[in-house]
């Protein structure tokens, strides 16, 4: 039974991906009539063996290709052949999944400079000198 490598440690067997293939839609004259090029993969994240944070972050994750019930449904058909169809299915799961492991960087606030603050008060002024010379001479 093989493995895909979702990063360094973690990696789930081949056996919990269900893949459906069905017909594409478009272009392709005859070819689509006849041949199910499509790819469909499904993956269970609850009954999976990812490790706990990987199925919460997953869950929480707001994307279009995760179900209500926890399951990751990927479909494509970019290409007419069913092999590169289900490669480029596979390649979209393990970039979905890995992605819930990145950790974001922590946003350090900043002050303004003494400087920025001095221009800021200049621009002001100037405008509100614009603004003076408008007014009607008493």
């Amino acid at each position: 039974m093989s493995q895909i490598q979702i990063s360094q440690r973690v990696s789930i067997p081949e056996n919990e991906i269900e893949w459906q293939f069905i017909r594409s839609s478009g272009a392709g004259g005859q070819n689509v009539n006849k041949v199910a090029t499509a790819a469909q993969l499904i993956f269970d994240i609850n009954a999976s063996s990812l490790p706990e944070y990987y199925k919460q972050r997953l869950l929480q994750k707001s994307d279009h290709r995760i179900t209500q019930s926890g399951k990751i449904i990927i479909k494509s058909q970019e290409t007419r052949s069913q092999l590169s169809n289900r490669e480029a299915a596979l390649a979209q799961f393990i970039a979905l999944v890995a992605s819930v492991n990145v950790q974001r960087k922590k946003r350090i606030p900043t002050k303004p400079t003494k400087a920025s603050k001095v221009r800021r008060i200049e621009g002001k002024k100037k405008r509100g000198d614009v603004k003076s010379l408008r007014k009607k001479p008493i």
